[in-house]
C-alpha cells in the first residue's frame, strides 16, 4: 500500500505540528478526517474502513463526518455493492466478506445516529443491504454479512421512529427477518427477532401483521418453530419471541388465533428455568396467557410460586448464595 500523501487531511484540520506535542483532541480528529478522506483513496479505502470501523465508538460525530463529506457514501456504497457478484452463486471469500462488513459497520454508525438516521431512511440505503439478508448460505463470510446487515436494520429501529417503521414496512424487511428467524444462526435469529419485535412495539406494525391471515401465520408459525425445537433457544432470543407473542395477543383476532396455535411449551413449565432467573420474561409470559385466557396460567403461577418458596428457604440457610429479583409477577 502506498504511503497518503501528505496533503490528504480535511480542509481546516492542521496536521499535528512537527517537534512538538499536539493535544490529543486535535490529533484525534487528524487522525479521523484523515481516514475520511482516505475513503475517497482507492489504495487507501480497505485501511480506511479498517480502522474507522473499528475505532468508531471513539468518533461520537463519525456519522455526520461520513455523510456531509462528499463521495463518502457514494464509497461506502461502492463497497456494498462491489460483492452482489459474489453471493449468487455463493462465492464470497473471508477477506471480501471482512471488507464489506468494516463499510456496513459505518452505515450502522449513520443509522443510529440521531442526526442522520432519517436521511438514511429518505435515500432508501437499507434496500442496498437486502441481497445479503437474502442469502441462505451458511459460512462464515456469508453469515457475518447477513448480521452485519440486520446489525444496521436493528439500529434504525432501536430509535423508536414510526417513519422508520414505516419506511420498513413499505420493504421486503418481514419476510427477510422471518427467513433468518426460520434458519439462521442463533445470533441472527435473535437480531432479526429483536427487529419483528420493535415492528410490532408500533400499531401501524401490529395492524400489519394482523391485516390478513396469511401474515399472522407466517409470524406465528415461525415463533412457534423457535420454541419448539428439541434444544431450548436461549434466554435471550426466548425473550423476544414470548414479547412478539405478548403483542399479538393485543390484537382482537390475532388473540383468538393464539388460543389455539400458541406453542404447549409456553403454556406449561419447559421454560421454568428460565422464568426464574427473567423477572421480566415472566411477567411478559403470564401476561400473554392471561390476555389468552389459558388455564394453565393459574398452574404456572403456582409452580412458580413453590419455586420460590424452596428458593426462600435455601437462602434463609445459606444467605450468602441467595438469588437476586425472584419475587413473583404482581399478577
Amino acid at each position: 500500500m502506498s504511503e497518503m500523501p501528505p496533503q490528504h487531511h480535511a480542509p481546516g484540520v492542521a496536521a499535528p505540528q512537527e517537534g512538538g506535542a499536539p493535544d490529543q483532541p486535535q490529533q484525534a480528529n487528524y487522525k479521523l478526517y484523515t481516514n475520511v478522506m482516505g475513503l475517497l483513496v482507492a489504495d487507501h479505502r480497505e485501511h480506511a474502513l479498517y480502522e474507522l470501523s473499528k475505532k468508531r465508538e471513539q468518533y461520537p460525530d463519525l456519522a455526520p463526518t461520513l455523510w456531509y463529506s462528499v463521495g463518502v457514501m457514494a464509497a461506502l456504497l461502492q463497497e456494498v455493492i462491489s460483492v452482489y457478484n459474489l453471493l449468487q452463486p455463493a462465492d464470497l471469500p473471508g477477506p471480501a466478506s471482512n471488507r464489506v462488513c468494516n463499510a456496513l459497520a459505518l452505515l450502522q454508525c449513520v443509522a443510529s445516529h440521531s442526526e442522520t438516521r432519517m436521511l438514511c431512511i429518505r435515500a432508501h440505503l437499507p434496500l442496498f443491504l437486502y441481497p445479503f439478508l437474502n442469502t441462505s448460505t451458511k459460512t462464515r463470510p456469508f453469515e457475518y454479512l447477513r448480521l452485519t446487515s440486520l446489525g444496521v436494520i436493528g439500529a434504525l429501529v432501536k430509535a423508536d421512529d414510526p417513519e422508520v417503521v414505516k419506511f420498513l414496512l413499505s420493504t421486503e424487511i418481514i419476510p427477510l427477518c422471518l427467513r433468518i428467524m426460520e434458519t439462521g444462526s442463533e445470533l441472527s435469529k435473535t437480531v432479526a427477532t429483536f427487529i419483528v419485535q420493535k415492528i410490532l412495539l408500533f400499531d401501524i406494525g401490529l395492524q400489519y401483521l394482523c391485516s390478513t391471515p396469511e401474515r399472522f401465520y407466517a409470524l406465528s408459525t415461525v415463533l412457534s418453530k423457535m420454541t419448539t425445537t428439541p434444544e431450548k433457544p436461549p434466554a435471550r432470543l426466548l425473550k423476544h419471541v414470548i414479547r412478539c407473542y405478548l403483542r399479538l395477543s393485543e390484537h382482537t383476532r390475532a388473540r383468538e388465533a393464539l388460543k389455539q396455535c400458541l406453542p404447549d411449551q409456553l403454556r406449561d413449565a419447559t421454560f421454568a428455568d428460565f422464568l426464574g432467573e427473567d423477572l421480566g420474561m415472566r411477567r411478559w409470559l403470564f401476561q400473554l396467557l392471561l390476555n389468552i385466557g389459558d388455564p394453565n396460567v393459574t398452574a404456572l403461577q403456582a409452580q412458580q410460586q413453590q419455586q420460590q418458596q424452596q428458593q426462600q428457604a435455601l437462602a434463609a440457610q445459606n444467605p450468602a448464595q441467595a438469588p437476586m429479583g425472584m419475587g413473583m409477577p404482581q399478577m
